[in-house]
């Protein structure tokens, strides 16, 4: 059994969501294992993971929608925004996500539905650089 671990940085220039499906299976395939479990984790607490279709653009404009809704950008309605307005809801937004996924890795690729693709979800409205901890266990 073998492990590799790793960080990828990403720069988001807006809210929303930055697939992120390429990176993350070029650095798997780099590592040259072919059975196991890649782990990847979120190190914010103002932006998320989450696995979601990757053909329909309208998908993703429909997600950034929703959660906009479930966690708006109230001033008046938290107490804390030492950030701006964005800073609370970007945290609630996290809670309603996730900031870890556990990706099969079975022939040497990632075992992803034909659809299915990876994506960091900015939750600031400002350009930030997120860092992404990988984790890869396997043979």
């Amino acid at each position: 059994m073998r492990q590799a671990t790793g960080i990828l940085d990403f720069d988001t220039s807006r809210q929303g969501l930055l697939e992120i499906t390429r990176e993350v299976a070029d650095w798997t395939a780099a590592q040259a294992m072919t059975e196991g479990l890649l782990t990847l984790f979120c190190r914010h607490t103002s932006a998320s993971l989450i696995i979601q279709e990757n053909a329909a653009p309208e998908v993703r404009t429909d997600i950034e929608a929703w959660i906009a809704r479930l966690a708006p950008e109230d001033p008046n309605a938290y107490a804390h925004r030492d950030e701006g307005p964005d800073d609370m809801p970007a945290h609630l937004r996290t809670i309603l996500t996730q900031v870890q996924l556990a990706i099969p890795l079975i022939g040497g690729r990632l075992a992803l539905g034909t659809w299915q693709g990876l994506y960091l979800f900015e939750h600031r409205r400002r350009p930030h650089r997120r860092g992404l901890a990988l984790h890869l266990i396997g043979e």
